[in-house]
């Protein structure tokens, strides 16, 4: 079957977000096999789908697994999947997506842009959990639990630099959050781009630093959308790759905006 590689939340090849994309012509083998697949591509997700039967609530089944575990929501895949869709003719217009998050609507824009629909994470404030501050080695400002649906630790810190600088003990920070922790702050010249900064860490999941986190954005749009007082934003995740994310807040949903490119598109004979 065909396996592709694409770079979601990239405008260029070789930035954004990697992913592993799988169209399948049967529903989903067993898991041993999804997973063995998502441990060769080792990239933070490949994305698994297939067609579902006219008249039913979506359209095409999509699964995400990490090269250790399946997750339960992961933006920048459904991006990745979406484009290749839409690249080799096999949906047009509005997709939905059957995931173990409800079901996931995108939409092709103009000059490729898609926009995806999630839902908005529920932020709750916590105590900053003990050991969190030496395993950032930065001191946290605040921290919210963003809810089963994500799953991480959203802290803020003092400012855009102490974002870029972090160097943290990725072993340490397994144990202060579910599947991880998103660090972000307010970007100090919004003129350059961008509304607010965030890099994001899922050693739970075996992904030290994930490049450009779709996910993690249902919970940055709410919380900077509060603190900027606008719904419309732009958020980098300031990781080696660097990506941009255009956000939407809509209530309870969250709109996820960005492009995607295709650098590898070959065959797997396993």
């Amino acid at each position: 079957m065909r396996i592709r590689i694409v770079d979601a939340f990239a405008d260029l090849p070789f930035t954004g977000n990697p992913a592993g994309v799988l169209l399948l012509d049967d529903p989903f083998p067993d898991d041993d096999w999804l997973q063995r697949v998502a441990a060769e591509v080792n990239h933070s997700e490949t994305a698994f789908a297939h067609r579902l039967p006219e008249g039913g609530e979506a359209d095409w089944a999509l699964r995400w697994f990490t090269p250790v575990t399946e997750v339960a929501m992961c933006g920048h895949a459904t991006l990745a999947t979406a484009h290749v869709l839409y690249a080799t003719g096999a949906h047009a217009g509005l997709v939905r997506f059957a995931t173990r998050s409800g079901v996931v609507v995108a939409t092709p824009g103009e000059e490729g842009e898609i926009t995806l629909d999630f839902p908005t994470a529920p932020l709750t404030e916590v105590e900053v959990p003990a050991g969190l501050a030496e395993a950032l080695g930065a001191e946290p400002v605040a921290a919210f639990d963003t809810g089963p649906g994500v799953g991480d630790l959203l802290v803020e810190l003092a400012d855009e630099k102490a974002v870029l600088e972090l160097t943290p003990d990725h072993r340490a920070l397994t144990g202060c959050a579910g599947r991880g922790v998103i660090v972000t702050a307010r970007a100090e010249d919004p003129t350059l781009g961008s509304d607010y900064v965030s890099r994001c860490f899922f050693p739970n999941v075996g992904i030290d630093e994930d490049p450009v986190t779709g996910s993690a954005h249902t919970a940055l749009a709410p919380y900077w959308s509060a603190r900027l007082d606008r719904d419309d934003l732009t958020g980098l995740q300031a990781s080696r790759r660097t990506g941009l994310v255009h956000t939407g807040l809509r209530g309870d949903r969250t709109l996820l905006r960005g492009r995607a490119v295709t650098v590898i598109d070959g065959e797997l004979l396993a």
